[in-house]
């Protein structure tokens, strides 16, 4: 609604002019594009006009209150969000009028702060709900469970779980290495409970500042510390009646663990600087990359936390355990990158898919993710073949065919899938000199017959 510079556009509906310019100048100085109307019929020609992020609006006015003005903004089904204006007299009209779909009241005589902390708290509740509202759609339009890509054994557990506690309310605790898509598993698990249409509010605990942390978890009144010029609302207030997801938990300070822990306990916090306990009704999913068990071990997170974090664990098998998902994540990567990109991407080779699953994989899907960009920009109307993938797969590369030595590189290998496709390479070379004759092919390879079937059934080689 607003131009990129303003922080929104506030219309200010009040038949006391005093009243409407004090809080247009207050609004305007704090950065929002500001209207007035001096009653509630001209304001509600106004909305019907333009778009508007707040109207705050005087309950009692002589021709059409702020009553009616609410009213008609819940009838438009719009996301402005309605403020009232009272006097002291007027508290039991404005909970009513919260009721009929008022966000905040504010009481006359004014207190200028909290006019601006009000109102920038509605506009950061909006624009919570609003880009919370964008993700839903983007996710239901994808079936949610479908944008964990694989059908591996470990995929099919986890999809499995996922839906079997997305309701139970529960906390849940992600593990997997980094890039194997825990925030994916979050939202998953969001949009299929009954919280899905109440924000779902993303902190990654090891990107902010430890000093800063606290604020940006539980809020800061003004004055708390040096640069708190205004009360700040909380990520986990913002988070009320949904769900938090604290990926990184694991890099989390010992400070904020016992806060953390109480909020878990007893579903109240306090913002900093405050003594005032607010409730909140809040869903807590963590995520990890480190093994919270030895850092219980050895003090480094507090063992209480860890066993209410984790109610329900939930693991996510890294790439290179589960590799027969490799071809369907090129593929899903592949087109997506060709219609973002505009480019027409032949794929791999079927020898540059065997480098593929040999490789180590230590970024997980995320470095495979990167690995088609890459070669989606630079291999455009072809196949990649082995020679042009990058250097770091110089090691699978050198055992997709039987050699004497391989070098192994600085990025490390895949072990058991090395070696299992190195089998794959022997027994088809074998059994292509014996003519497809098994008990040939086995004296080939010096083995025994039984031995190679059983090789070849676990392989998925016999057809």
């Amino acid at each position: 609604m607003a131009n990129e510079k303003s922080k929104g556009r506030v219309l200010v509906i009040d038949d006391e002019w005093n009243i409407r310019d004090i809080l247009s100048n207050v609004l305007q100085a704090e950065g929002f594009e500001v209207e007035t109307a001096d009653d509630g019929s001209v304001g509600i020609e106004k909305i019907n006009e333009n778009p508007y992020d707040i109207v705050i609006t005087d309950l009692k006015m002589p021709k059409v209150s702020g009553m009616e003005v609410l009213r008609h903004i819940q009838s438009l089904n719009s996301s402005t969000l309605g403020i009232i204006a009272t006097g002291y007299g007027s508290i039991e009209s404005a909970v009513e009028a919260l009721r009929t779909g008022a966000y905040d009241y504010i009481t006359k005589p004014f207190h200028l702060d909290e006019i601006k902390s009000r109102v920038n708290k509605a506009r950061e509740y909006q624009s919570v709900m609003s880009e919370n509202k964008t993700l839903r759609k983007q996710l239901r339009s994808s079936n949610q469970i479908e944008n964990l890509i694989g059908n591996a054994p470990g995929m099919i557990e986890l999809k499995r779980l996922i839906l079997n506690v997305a309701d139970s309310d529960s906390t849940a605790l992600i593990l997997g290495e980094s890039g194997t898509g825990k925030e994916l598993v979050a939202k998953a698990i969001h949009y299929h409970s009954s919280r899905a249409e109440k924000p779902l509010v993303p902190v990654n605990c090891g990107a902010i500042p430890e000093d800063l942390l606290e604020s940006e978890l539980f809020g800061h009144v003004k004055g708390a510390f040096t640069g708190a010029t205004a009360n700040r609302i909380g990520r986990f207030e913002l988070a009320d009646g949904g769900t938090i997801f604290l990926d990184e938990i694991g890099d989390m300070s010992p400070k904020l663990q016992v806060k953390l822990l109480r909020v878990l306990q007893e579903h109240q916090l306090e913002p900093v600087g405050s003594t005032k306990t607010i409730n909140v009704n809040v869903r807590i999913i963590a995520a990890t990359n480190r093994d919270l068990e030895a850092d219980v071990n050895e003090g480094r997170f507090r063992e209480d936390l860890f066993y209410r974090l984790n109610v329900i664990p939930i693991e996510i098998p890294a790439l290179r355990d589960r590799i027969e998902d490799i071809p369907l994540l090129v593929a899903h990567f592949t087109e997506d990158f060709k219609r973002t990109r505009g480019r027409s991407f032949l794929g791999f080779t079927d020898a540059a898919h065997q480098c593929l699953n040999g490789h180590a994989w230590a970024g997980n899907v995320r470095e495979l993710e990167n690995l088609i960009e890459r070669m989606t920009i630079l291999n455009a109307d072809r196949e990649v073949d082995i020679e042009d993938l990058p250097e770091k797969f110089a090691g699978a590369r050198a055992l997709s065919e039987p050699t004497v030595a391989a070098e192994i590189p600085d990025s490390g290998i895949n072990f058991n899938n090395l070696v299992d496709q190195y089998e794959r390479v022997l027994i088809g070379k074998a059994l292509e000199k014996s003519g497809g004759v098994k008990n040939q092919a086995a004296l080939l390879l010096n083995i025994k017959r039984t031995t190679l079937v059983e090789k070849m059934k676990k392989k998925g080689m016999l057809d």
